[in-house]
């Protein structure tokens, strides 16, 4: 897990507590790797030298990756400001037992001149030393990354805190990337910070996307992430045009990072106690999560379908471990029905019926046998969960007389025949003596 870490975080009261959640997680196994923003810290030491801060874009767009154009006069500063801060995460890991490194990671190469201006000692990352980091990881150390790169040479290079945490979760293939950030989460009706907006003020948010009490968002795929930005990218030249920017990168980065196979990205803010673990083992979580849609090969059963279905189906009923099924009683509850493609074959299908009481039941659930380990039902059955989180249900339930590990794997816990709605335990089989197992969604 790559987490990218806005320097105002590293100054507020609550940044031991942050870092001693990330010790915790590379204690208990995860790999963490802690990228640290460093743009306050240098803007305030090259004002104490007097030195002209200047800005630049890849593209002239103010979403795109901003780089500072750091002049030989500047590169000395930058560098340590840049290690101070990766200093100040050192000593608190250090104070809670973990050994962390912070290394030359990064190989860069200068951006040369752009638009007629020589940019010096600004870079870009060039490579990912993945060998070395993964030495370290292997260590159960804490590699820290600091905003700095170097060329073959040895040339140092100032590039974008950003940029690098991309770079790293893209070479690692990391299964999650935190934007740790200094502003309330996206939507809240009320800041966590005296000095924060209400960021319902300053971006627009459709009515449609799935929020919490508070109006924060909980989740959203990278194209309703994607249609945030449409909807706020005309500047406002406003009091809240700097907050304005700030929630649209973390987005921007987070859809990069989805679009370079980064499945899960969270926009949280590091102010919050515990928001980390808090994201990581809560149902709703305190952030905004950006999530590939790893359920883009499953869609709504067709009636041509029947005969892939059945076929899957067949070999599970002959062994009692799904109940029998026929062509009719299917038909009849075709809409509760779901078929999982991959080369335009059906290779998994299951169903979730609706009992009433915010109950929904997961069922028939079958893969076929040369692609069980390809992880298609874990697939399946989550599809399923997310469908009835979208029904509004409050729970989910299965009942199964030979596979409760499997299901216990996926976070379903026993239940007692009598939490099952009236009219499902008015059908239950007495004979089957089905176990219950029940997810709460």
């Amino acid at each position: 897990m790559v987490f990218k870490i806005d320097y105002p975080v590293t100054e507020d009261p609550g940044f031991p507590g942050l870092v001693k959640d990330l010790a915790l997680l590379a204690k208990t196994g995860f790999k963490v790797v802690i990228v640290p923003g460093v743009k306050e810290n240098i803007d305030t030491v090259l004002k104490q030298h007097d030195i002209d801060i200047s800005w630049n874009s890849n593209n002239g767009s103010a979403l795109d990756f901003p780089f500072r154009v750091t002049t030989s006069q500047a590169i000395s500063y930058v560098e340590m400001a840049a290690f101070n801060v990766a200093s100040r995460f050192m000593t608190f890991l250090s104070g809670s037992r973990v050994d962390a490194l912070i290394g030359n990671f990064v190989r860069a190469r200068g951006r040369g001149v752009i638009q007629g201006i020589d940019t010096e000692h600004t870079g870009t990352v060039d490579k990912i030393y993945k060998d070395s980091l993964t030495r370290v990881l292997d260590l159960g150390m804490i590699p820290i990354l600091p905003c700095i790169g170097w060329s073959p040479s040895g040339k140092p290079y100032n590039v974008p805190s950003d940029e690098i945490a991309l770079e790293v979760s893209k070479t690692l293939g990391a299964i999650k990337l935190f934007i740790v950030c200094a502003h309330a989460p996206l939507g809240a009706h009320a800041p966590l910070g005296a000095n924060d907006s209400s960021s319902v003020k300053i971006l627009n948010i459709p009515d449609d996307l799935e929020k919490r009490a508070d109006g924060s968002l909980v989740r959203l795929t990278p194209e309703q992430a994607q249609s945030i930005i449409n909807l706020n990218n005309k500047p406002k030249n406003d009091k809240d045009e700097a907050a304005r920017l700030q929630y649209l990168r973390g987005f921007k980065l987070a859809l990069k990072a989805s679009e370079a196979g980064v499945h899960r990205v969270h926009l949280i803010d590091g102010r919050e106690e515990g928001a980390v673990l808090k994201e990581l083992y809560s149902n709703l979580g305190v952030g905004t999560m950006i999530y590939a849609d790893e359920y883009d090969s499953i869609r709504a059963f067709h009636s041509r379908d029947m005969p892939d279905v059945l076929r899957l189906m067949e070999p599970l009923m002959q062994k009692g471990l799904l109940i029998r099924r026929n062509p009719e009683s299917i038909q009849e509850k075709k809409d509760d029905y779901s078929v999982l493609e991959i080369d335009g074959s059906v290779r998994a299908c299951g169903a979730l019926h609706d009992w009433g009481e915010s109950q929904g039941e997961i069922a028939a659930v079958a893969i076929e046998p040369n692609y069980t380990d390809l992880g298609l039902g874990r697939k399946i059955v989550g599809y399923l969960a997310e469908k009835a989180r979208r029904k509004n249900f409050s729970r989910v339930f299965v009942l199964t007389t030979q596979s409760q590990d499997w299901f216990e794997s996926l976070g379903f816990k026993e239940a007692s025949v009598e939490s099952l709605p009236e009219r499902k335990r008015e059908v239950y089989d007495q004979s089957r003596k089905s176990k219950v197992f029940a997810l709460e969604l």
